[in-house]
Order: C-alpha cells, then structure tokens, then sequence
C-alpha cells in the first residue's frame, strides 16, 4: 500500500469540497445554527473546526505537537474539556479568515505528509492522545484525519440545507 497514493487525492477532494461549500457563507450569516437540538457549532465555529481539521491533526501525529500549552499534556486536560460544549468553541470573525485558515491547514497537511515520508507512514506506530492504547501506522492515522475533516464538511453542506442554501451532491463532493 502506498499512503501518499492514498491520501493525496482524498485530501485534495475534501478540501477543494471544503473550500466550494465555504463560498456559499456570508459573514452575516457565521452566528446561524440549527434550531431545533442541543450543542450545535454556529455556523463561524463550524468554520473554525474544519479549519484545524486535518493539517493540525497530522502535525501532532507526525511531530508530538498538538498545540498544547507549554507544560500541558493531554493528561492534565479533563475530560469535559477535552471537547468542549459548542457554546465554549472558538469561532471565526469571516469566511475570508476561514478560508486563510484552510489554506494554511492544507499546506500544514501538505508538508507533514512530506516530511513524514512514505516510509514513516507505512512503519511508525503512533497512537492518537485520546486514545493512546490504539497504535496504528502514522499514514493510518492521516487518512483518519481526513474523514475527520471530511465529517465536518458533510456537516457544514448539511447546514447549508438546512439556511435553505441551494446545494446538491455535486456541491458535497467538490464538483462546482
């Protein structure tokens, strides 16, 4: 199996997927959640979330480094922090930072691909923090943070439907 082969185009899909649906956003509208339910993102943290989705994640799989405070490890954070309530989640102030923010993530994603190698993909066992008793290939872990941030595109195509947006299939998967 060859990770870079694998991944690659997947990444490149779900972002360009990403960046399609984020077009459809004004910055009027990054307040607006679902109204029925409860813990739901607004629309500007949805935003926020996906753009760590992916890049930010391969970072601290390939480097150790998941952006925790100095002297902080995941062992210090409880549990109800660990994931916050949509009401304590950090937002963005535009679609134009969302997007800056997604372009960095991907060039982040990018890089960490090439430094790890195709061979540290395919030989180093890492485990994520959450779940340190599960050990898996580093390229394993990538292309799970890819469906991380593919989840939370499908999320943000199912919010568009919901604003009465004009989305379709084609819009999910990156086509327009």
């Amino acid at each position: 199996m060859n990770y870079t082969d694998l991944i690659t185009p997947y990444l490149e899909g779900t972002y360009k997927a990403a960046f399609g649906l984020m077009d459809l956003v004004t910055d009027e509208e990054l307040d607006w959640k679902p109204e029925t339910g409860e813990n739901w993102m607004t629309l500007g943290q949805l935003l926020r979330h996906i753009t760590d989705a992916c890049g930010a994640c391969f970072k601290g799989f390939h480097t150790g480094d998941w952006g925790m405070p100095e002297g902080v490890s995941f062992e210090d954070v409880p549990p109800e922090e660990m994931m916050p309530p949509a009401e304590k989640m950090p937002t963005v102030d535009s679609v134009a930072q969302a997007r800056e923010m997604l372009e960095a993530d991907k060039a982040l994603a990018l890089l960490m691909m090439a430094e790890a190698g195709e061979e540290g993909m395919q030989s180093r066992l890492v485990a994520a923090p959450w779940a340190p008793e599960r050990q898996m290939p580093l390229g394993s872990q990538f292309l799970g943070m890819v469906g991380h941030l593919e989840s939370h595109k499908s999320q943000l195509f199912y919010y568009l439907k919901l604003m009465g947006k004009p989305v379709n299939t084609v819009h999910l998967w990156g086509g327009m």
